[in-house]
This record gives C-alpha cells, structure tokens and sequence, in this order.
C-alpha cells in the first residue's frame, strides 16, 4: 500500500493543475460569519501554489454562511428564500474577500456561479468547460460555487463536494484536494471512540466496512464525509487522484505530505461526453431490461433495442437521460433515448423486424450509453 500512497501524493504534487474545494466550515463560524484570517491562510497557500507556476480553481462554500451576520440571522435557515436570501448578500461579502486577499499575491480572481442545470445540460456543461478554460488560459484564478440565490433542489446538494468533482473534470485538472474540518477519512468516528485514519484508498470496496454517516446539515455547513468520499469516487473514476484532508494541511497535501486520505486513479481518464453522461446528468425515467438485453449492454456494448425492454418507468422525452436496469434491480447503464415515455410501451418486447420502419431505430445507441458500476456507500 505504502507504494499506491507514494504514487498518489507524488501525483498530487506534480500536478500543473490542481481543483481545490474547501467548506463552509472551514471559512465561517456561526455567530461571527466569515472569518476573513482563515481565508487569508488558505488564500496564502494557493497564492503560493500560483507563485510556482500551478494553476488553481477553487470550489469555495461558504455564501449563504457568509450571509448570516450581515442579516441578522442567528442559524442557517431552513426555509427556501431565506437560504437565497443569505446567499445573495453573502457571495458578494465572500468573493470580495477573496478578490482582496488574492490582490496581495497579484492573482486576478474570476466568479463562476454553476446550478445542477448548468452541468445536466450538455451545452451548458460545455460552456462551463470554455469559460474555465479560458480563465485559466488568462491568468486568473477561477472561483466557483452553486449559485444558491437561484438555486432550489441544488441549495441541499452536499456542500459542493461533488461539484467540485465535477469541476474537477469539466477543468481538465491533474489532482482534486477536498478540504474540510476533517483531516481525513476514518474507518469510525473519531468523535466517539478508537478510530484509524484510512491513508489511501485505492478500491471501493475498501469502504465497505467504513460507517460514514450522512451529510450534516447543523452549524454553517452542510455537507459530511459521505458526501466527500462520493466525490473523491467520482474524480478517481475520471482519472483524478484525489486528497481528503483538513484546510490547515492544504499546504502538506499540495506538496505531497503524508496527510489525509488519497483516493488512487481507479479509472481511465473517460471522453468528456462519456463523464458527462455518467455523473453530471440527472436521470429522468428508467427502462426495465430482460437478462438478454443486460447481457448485450454489458459485455457486447450493444446499443439496446425494443425487444429486450420489459417496462418503462419515469415521465421522459426523446434525447432525455435514463438508467437501464437489470431484473435485479441493479443500474447497469445511462444514456440518452431516442423515444418518448408515452411511445415506447407499444414497442416493448418486439423484434426490430416487426416494428415499422420509423420504429426501428435503436432505444437508446451504444454511443449514446455509458456502463454505470458505481458503488454504493453505507
């Protein structure tokens, strides 16, 4: 193991460009909003990085928490409009801050404000990709959070972990680092009794035994472990190695110290189209597949026809996302189908040969499919 650790460290600090995700935790405190002097120490160290001549996005929580103070408010509030609200004041308090601090190491610092849709929808997933590469290419230093004040579904999406992981591919980069009040993934909560720090992690199923809870959603943050070990999987998968690790080891992590939890390579770097397919698009319905149909899917990557389909489940249009599904109940693939929900019943379980001839097409076209073989987290 010790030599999956080297690699993965040795890779994290070679890497030209790195995605760096920190938290609300980690930048605000409740009853005093943001706290300016943790910010400078994280904005000292990716100023540092810069000076080296790396490139950096950063993926920064921490608006709706920054917003509090300015507002008078006492917790993170729990209803809709109240979150944007905070949101709102908050962004402007927070990038400004991060304009400022960053002015002092002479880095220019962009605004990127994403929702779910911009990075659902492929146009605006490619958009996302220019805008970022073109920051860079400029010289400036990306800062990219959720767009809470317009947000609805996605103000709960974790704290921005898997943004960042998502960022992580959309921006190309070498290494992702999640940073958080954690130091590292542990196989029990250190909170609570004897628990070790997991070093590296180089396959999913060594987490099968690890209890990582659920996202919290107390204090100024929102996201948990769970939440940042899915991305860490998520990156890893696209062929980022990752570090889990504390804000106040951002230093040790981006020089390739034995600090925090790494997450080895476990995947080839996937086309950009395949990743966006995979984990940046939201599934609208479900085909139910025969045993046949997995079989060709899976081993044959066949694109899948009407005949080895035995249900439809979901409200969904032509060219809209959706899983495939085995008879046991396990997602074996995602694509994009090429009918709608309320055509496709008539086709079921037919033979091309007895379809008419505007029906033959396939369902969902194997370049139109990626296999889905993401685990699952207790």
């Amino acid at each position: 193991m010790t030599g999956q650790q080297d690699a993965v460290r040795a890779a994290v600090a070679g890497a030209r460009r790195v995605v760096v995700k920190v938290g609300s935790s980690s930048l605000t405190t409740l009853p005093g909003g943001l706290d300016v002097d943790r910010l400078a120490a994280l904005v000292d160290v990716l100023g540092a990085a810069r000076a080296a001549g790396r490139e950096v996005v950063l993926v920064s929580s921490g608006a709706i928490a920054a917003g509090l103070a300015p507002l008078g408010l006492d917790g993170r509030p729990r209803d809709l409009a109240t979150a944007q609200a905070a949101a709102s004041v908050g962004q402007l308090r927070l990038v400004q801050t991060y304009a400022d601090a960053f002015a002092r190491h002479d880095v220019t610092v962009g605004q990127v404000l994403l929702t779910a849709d911009d990075l659902t929808r492929r146009s605006h997933y490619r958009n996302a990709q220019q805008t970022l590469e073109r920051l860079l290419t400029l010289g400036a230093l990306p800062i990219v959070n959720e767009n809470d004040t317009v947000a609805t579904e996605e103000i709960r999406f974790g704290d921005n972990d898997r943004l960042a992981a998502l960022v992580a591919h959309v921006a190309r980069a070498d290494a992702l680092l999640l940073l958080s009040d954690v130091d590292g993934v542990y196989d029990g909560d250190p909170r609570t009794g004897p628990a070790n720090l997991l070093r590296t992690v180089t396959d999913p199923a060594e987490l099968d035994t690890v209890a990582l809870g659920s996202a919290r959603r107390n204090g100024v943050g929102t996201g948990g472990m769970a939440t940042k070990v899915e991305a860490a999987l998520i990156a890893a998968h696209a062929g980022v190695p990752v570090v889990v690790t504390s804000t106040p080891q951002a230093a040790a992590a981006l020089a390739g110290e034995q600090v925090g939890t790494a997450f080895s390579v476990m995947a080839p770097r996937p086309r950009a189209r395949q990743f966006w397919l995979r984990f940046a698009t939201r599934p609208q319905g479900r085909l139910l597949l025969d045993a046949g149909a997995v079989a060709a899917v899976r081993e044959r990557h066949a694109s899948l026809l009407a005949a080895g389909i035995t249900g439809v489940v979901g409200e969904f249009a032509a060219d809209d996302p959706v899983e495939l599904v085995g008879p046991d109940g396990v997602v074996v693939a995602r694509g994009l189908v090429a009918y709608d929900a309320r055509e496709l019943p008539a086709l079921l379980g037919r033979k091309s040969s007895e379809l008419e001839p505007e029906h033959r097409r396939e369902v969902v076209h194997r370049d139109e499919m990626v296999l889905v073989r993401r685990p699952s987290l207790r």
